[in-house]
């Protein structure tokens, strides 16, 4: 077992193997058949996808609220048992909103953030609105990728009112590293939705983007009614008045993805936040300003 294990992660790390396998396929439709596939509620169906999901990811339930799920989809989504993510209540800490491995992070540079080193995109074509992006055109940003075996949930990163969210329909390019080396702007053309959003007591703005990517393409959102039609049709923004508490559940990912948080000027990164570090939801993220 732990040879084919390693057999099949050989040939799918290859940079172009998997850059075929994962992006030159039709990838809307791909996308569709798997959330169709995923949901599928029978042990002929569901244990063996189960056995080849294995394979090739680390899938780890110990920390799950369920131990056995219907079906696929239902393991994509699980949640956790309580405590399994302690929140840090720090009142002068942003926390990660997500399980993920740090990507590109630092300071916006003149309204520009990077993917991966070397690929610059603007925050204008990332939000679709030159006034949201100019909020951090020199702020700092964190870029968090979610694989398919972690927890696919995300939660407030600080005390909080979603004032409104911002639908943006687009591809669904892997957001893997191989992909990100080899698509520009990759972020900007990919389905995303930018939750603007108020910190408590200081007003500060924060906005988290979460990304879509091949078989996921489905963005849930828990504080907004799914009779706003919010992806029907785009660019969509909506308004809202949502409060949220410090770690309080936003909504998941139907896969994995990537989530990018902004912050305006004065915040940094916390000591525990480096590229290529696995993260999770509650451990510090930014340091508001003093």
């Amino acid at each position: 077992m732990k040879r084919l294990r390693s057999a099949i992660a050989a040939v799918a790390c290859h940079e172009d193997v998997n850059f075929l396998l994962t992006n030159r396929i039709p990838r809307r439709l791909a996308t569709r058949l798997f959330g169709w596939f995923s949901r599928i509620e029978h042990p002929l169906v569901r244990c063996p996808s189960m056995f080849i999901w294995r394979l090739f990811a680390d899938l780890d339930l110990s920390d799950s609220r369920e131990q056995q799920f219907p079906s696929l989809h239902a393991c994509f989504i699980r949640q956790l048992r309580d405590g399994a993510r302690p929140i840090d209540q720090d009142p002068a800490l942003l926390i990660s909103p997500c399980d993920a491995i740090v990507g590109a992070s630092g300071s916006v540079e003149s309204g520009q953030a990077l993917q991966i080193k070397g690929f610059p995109y603007t925050l204008r074509d990332l939000l679709g609105d030159d006034a949201h992006a100019q909020v951090y055109r020199d702020g700092s940003y964190v870029t968090l990728r979610l694989t398919s075996s972690m927890y696919h949930r995300f939660h407030a990163p600080h005390d909080c009112t979603v004032d409104s969210v911002s639908y943006m329909s687009g591809d669904t390019w892997n957001v893997n590293p191989i992909a990100l080396k080899r698509v520009e702007r990759l972020f900007c053309k990919n389905e995303r939705a930018a939750i603007r959003m108020a910190l408590a007591h200081t007003g500060h703005p924060v906005t988290l983007v979460p990304v879509a990517a091949i078989l996921v393409a489905s963005i849930r959102l828990n504080f907004i009614a799914p009779a706003t039609g919010l992806r029907c049709g785009s660019p969509r923004t909506v308004r809202l008045h949502a409060p949220l508490a410090k770690g309080q559940e936003m909504g998941w990912f139907e896969h994995g993805s990537t989530i990018i948080v902004f912050a305006p000027h004065g915040f940094t990164l916390a000591q525990n936040v480096r590229e290529g570090c696995t993260i999770r939801v509650g451990e510090p993220l930014m340091r508001l300003p003093d």
